[in-house]
């Protein structure tokens, strides 16, 4: 990875970007792709999408979420603690003894989520549970609620941790927020590199950063049924199971390091699918693959389905500790899905339609 591309992808995971408040991170990544794109836009909850215009009309769209997990202000007491509710999956069980930003009226304000000593909490240690968020409490400091006010906090304002990007020996990525600025930051380089080579794509190519997956995929919903693609890729996380105590069995198996993980079933159209898999083997690129049963918990379920049907699939990078503040990436997985998505693009004609056809 250049310095350059680190560097805008270090920016994006530092930039809180909770759900319902994505408009930082997409200043930062719309600002990357001014120069490469042919235009970039925004629609008015905030979803942003870049175009750089192909040799025809035909769109495929790159599709990844903008969006991260963290907490809202619920209610500030009188001693000047607040109370917090969840934004999207935050696991509550991972929350007591964290640092966090809460993104206030007047900038961002420090703040930490308590945790009780030990020694106080021996008596129950035989019975403890894991916190639900209305246990959670959080300090800024204040002795009232006057003066949390005057830190311009209220109820409402969102928070996340504070806790930025690293890298671990043997090219391991750690940070919050990589489910999913990892997308973010591949379809940004897929884009790029499209542009600087010397072949202009067939299509027009799409990527389009969502807003709102971690509740439901709203966003991708929203700017889906305007964009109207021809056909789309997504791109977020899937878990890692080659950790301690996960069974395969149940949820399959997915290493860290062995390239992205292709989904089957359900959204996924099996021409898109195939097409990917001929381009993997095609380019060297090692694959993994998932099956999808009933639905793939992802903004893709909320594309394919738009107006008469959007051939669609997903594919995803391997992370550990998902929703989690060490979630971990492999930096070779992350390469191997912009050159796979770098040639798909490139491998689309304007006659292809991905469409089944009866008697095939």
């Amino acid at each position: 990875m250049k310095k350059a591309d680190q560097a805008f992808l270090f920016e994006l995971l530092e930039t809180p970007s909770p759900t319902g408040f994505e408009m930082p991170g997409q200043n930062v990544w719309a600002k990357y792709l001014e120069k490469t794109a042919t235009k970039i836009e925004c629609d008015a909850y905030g979803s942003t999408w870049a175009t750089l215009e192909g040799k025809s009309p035909k769109t495929i769209m790159l599709e990844a979420h903008a969006d991260e997990i963290g907490y809202i202000i619920k209610h500030i007491d009188d001693k000047g603690f607040l109370r917090i509710d969840r934004i999207g999956g935050s696991d509550a069980a991972t929350g007591r003894g964290r640092r966090v930003h809460i993104l206030g009226d007047e900038g961002v304000v420090s703040g930490i989520i308590g945790n009780t000593a030990i020694h106080l909490r021996r008596d129950e240690l035989g019975a403890e549970k894991a916190p639900a968020v209305h246990d959670l409490w959080v300090d800024v400091g204040a002795s009232n609620g006057k003066e949390v006010a005057a830190m311009g906090l209220r109820v409402g304002h969102p928070m996340v941790y504070q806790d930025g990007p690293a890298e671990l020996a043997h090219k391991r990525l750690i940070s919050r927020a990589l489910d999913n600025r990892l997308g973010s930051y591949i379809i940004a380089q897929v884009m790029k590199r499209i542009a600087a080579s010397d072949k202009k794509p067939n299509v027009t190519l799409l990527c389009l950063n969502a807003i709102q997956e971690e509740i439901g995929g709203n966003g991708a919903m929203m700017a889906t049924y305007r964009l109207k693609p021809d056909m789309c890729v997504c791109l977020d996380v899937t878990h890692a199971t080659d950790t301690p105590g996960i069974d395969p069995a149940k949820f399959g198996l997915v290493k860290l390091g062995h390239g992205p993980s292709l989904s089957h079933g359900t959204c996924n159209h099996p021409l898109i699918v195939k097409r990917l898999i001929e381009i993997s083997k095609k380019s060297k690129i090692d694959i993994q693959h998932e099956s999808s049963s009933r639905f793939s918990g992802t903004d893709t379920d909320k594309i394919f389905h738009s107006r008469e049907g959007i051939p669609s699939a997903l594919v995803s990078i391997p992370l550990r500790c998902m929703h989690s503040v060490v979630e971990t990436a492999h930096l070779d997985d992350i390469e191997s899905t912009i050159q796979l998505l770098e040639s798909f693009v490139m491998s689309v004609k304007d006659t292809d339609t991905f469409h089944q056809k009866l008697g095939a």
